[in-house]
């Protein structure tokens, strides 16, 4: 039977190394490799090539749910298992829109996390157990026909908001994303634009709202 290739994805060292802990003496897992932010997973999987990545919802530079995205674009045969402390609706549906393959929460058990990677490599989609697939139907359900504010933003823009949010300058933004200065400019301007808010403590505020960033 081919071994699952994993790849851990998590801003806390200490996470990684107790999942590659738990994970790595576990049968047919092979951990391949590790990254701080959504960023440099996208560079780890180029390298790598993982059958599953296990990652965080909430991360600097680029969070989970944009890592996401950016995967099943780039990488579509590349599984996303979601492991985050978050447990309610909104966050598992968002991150099932972004593309994710699962969604699991940090507190549970070594051999539930297991099963599910091992599901999520099979093809299937495995769901935090408390959340049952009928309520998450629902959401989605609900969601689809009033679809948050965030959804007027492209997957840069979000990834601009999200630098902004987190006290990014414009230059230290274009140098990270290697575009110019104006082009940074111009996405502010559409993002203010398209949201309707007009100053940056208030991009702040909604990027913390809609789970962009997490508030220190």
């Amino acid at each position: 039977m081919k071994r699952i290739r994993v790849l851990l994805v998590d801003d806390h060292k200490l996470i990684r190394e107790g999942l590659r802990a738990v994970l790595g003496s576990a049968k047919g897992i092979d951990i391949v490799g590790e990254a701080s932010d959504g960023r440099e997973a996208l560079q780890q999987i180029a390298e790598h090539k993982p059958d599953v990545v296990l990652m965080d919802v909430a991360m600097p530079s680029m969070n989970g749910l944009q890592a996401t995205e950016h995967i099943v674009r780039e990488f579509p045969g590349v599984r996303v298992l979601m492991l985050s402390m978050h447990a309610n609706e909104e966050y598992i549906c968002q991150a099932l829109r972004a593309g994710a393959a699962g969604y699991m929460l940090k507190q549970c058990s070594s051999n539930e996390l297991q099963s599910a990677i091992g599901q999520v490599a099979q093809g299937a989609t495995c769901v935090v157990p408390s959340i049952s697939q009928k309520r998450l139907v629902q959401y989605l359900q609900r969601t689809s026909e009033n679809r948050d504010v965030a959804d007027l933003l492209t997957l840069r823009q979000r990834e601009i908001l999200q630098l902004l949010a987190e006290g990014e300058t414009t230059r230290a933004i274009a140098s990270k994303l290697q575009i110019s200065v104006k082009t940074v400019e111009a996405h502010r301007a559409q993002i203010m634009d398209r949201l309707n808010i007009f100053d940056l403590p208030g991009l702040v505020r909604y990027a913390i709202r809609v789970g962009l960033v997490t508030p220190h």
